[in-house]
């Protein structure tokens, strides 16, 4: 009872001015701002693996293969921010047994299971059935085992099977670039049809969040080609590693314009939260919207990678820009979202005063908790890539 009340004291000593009594602890916390994170970096993702597949940008092949098991590893973790920070983690399935047709977490998981299962598995199955055919010849003992499982006892590797497994790979490719943006896109859709909450409430909020999502994900696989290739000691394929950072740049130029716009509107609108939405951007949101996000987040990125488009420095230099420029925009692009998560709890919906966020280390909305779900993917990566290496695939 006592630790209740210092935690009461704590928390109350945070308030500025007038905020209703439900508005003291947030809602939602650290775990809900990876939610959203993690799923634009699937979609992320996988739209950079679609430019080689569908829209013929061979120069990309480097990449493929590695964009693709990113996003996997990265999609079976989805999920977890959310599950755990659930009252009653065990009941989540009940969503999808008992689903209602106006519930949009609801048709997430139809959605996410779609996505999952259909999309991202068939399409690495059929990119890979041929070489899991051959490698479990090559392979001996677990390794040569696992190949036969995975190759589901498909074992014919004819041109004309080959070819087949093309077709229909390219085929799910292109089913899941809607799918992609469904995925992500529902999640903006959530935030913008609060309307009790203005920071949140604007129809751009799903095109925000989709092509926020796209420039985390090309940043993503941008980092970990480089990590992956100095690791193996593998020459990086530099045409390669130029044309995902002219795409990353692109993309970001778009992101920032429809960010810069949506503001622009507001500032415009000027409806009756302005003055209150005015006050927490420059006031606790200063440090994570302006510094975090837009400054180091996407200023800082687009000047360097921008400068590149027109001035080509030693591959060593653009190699560094790169690596910098890549975790720098995934360093914005989780403050976005966290200025959208916890910002929009901040304020007091009286218009009148200030709550505040603290991160706890334990506990299941704690920091150790959302270091587990961001470190998983990367294990689970690594797993993928030793057992399906991209660099081994064999040629035709």
């Amino acid at each position: 009872m006592e630790q209740h009340y210092q935690y009461l004291y704590d928390m109350l000593s945070q308030v500025q001015g007038y905020i209703f009594p439900n508005e003291l602890d947030l809602q939602w916390g650290l775990l809900i701002v990876l939610y959203p994170y993690i799923t634009g970096l699937v979609a992320g993702a996988f739209i950079l693996a679609s430019l080689e597949r569908v829209f013929n940008v061979k120069v990309l092949k480097p990449t493929y293969q590695l964009a693709l098991l990113t996003a996997l590893a990265f999609l079976l973790v989805a999920t977890m921010p959310l599950v755990t920070h659930l009252g009653h983690p065990w009941r989540a399935y009940e969503i999808l047994s008992t689903p209602h047709s106006t519930s949009a977490m609801a048709i997430f998981g139809f959605v996410y299971l779609w996505y999952l299962m259909v999309v991202l598995l068939l399409e690495i199955w059929f990119d890979y059935r041929r070489d899991m055919v051959i490698w479990s010849k090559q392979e001996k003992g677990f390794k040569a085992k696992l190949y036969k499982i995975l190759s589901l006892g498909v074992t014919d590797i004819s041109p004309k099977t080959v070819r087949w497994d093309e077709k229909i790979g390219y085929f799910i490719t292109v089913v899941g670039i809607p799918s992609a943006f469904l995925l992500h896109g529902y999640v903006g859709f959530i935030f913008g049809s609060v309307k009790a909450n203005p920071w949140w409430s604007t129809v751009m909020m799903p095109v925000i969040f989709l092509f926020s999502a796209m420039v985390s994900g090309i940043a993503l696989v941008l980092f970990i080609y480089m990590a992956v290739s100095y690791l193996r000691k593998q020459k990086i394929d530099m045409k390669a590693l130029d044309t995902v950072a002219k795409y990353l740049f692109y993309i970001l130029i778009i992101d920032f314009t429809l960010e810069s716009l949506d503001q622009i509107h507001r500032i415009y609108e000027a409806e009756e939260s302005f003055e209150i939405l005015s006050l927490l951007v420059h006031g606790p949101l200063f440090l994570t919207f302006f510094i975090f996000q837009i400054l180091l987040g996407t200023l800082v990125p687009l000047a360097a990678l921008g400068t590149l488009q027109f001035y080509k420095p030693k591959e060593f230099t653009r190699r560094v820009i790169y690596l910098v420029s890549s975790l720098l925009v995934l360093f914005g692009i989780f403050f976005m979202r966290w200025n959208v998560v916890i910002g929009g709890q901040l304020f007091s919906k009286s218009f009148y005063g200030f709550t505040d966020y603290k991160i706890r280390i334990a506990g299941s909305e704690g920091l150790l908790w959302s270091m587990v779900w961001i470190i998983l993917p990367f294990m689970i990566l690594a797993f993928l890539l030793w057992l399906l290496p991209p660099w081994k695939k064999v040629q035709e």
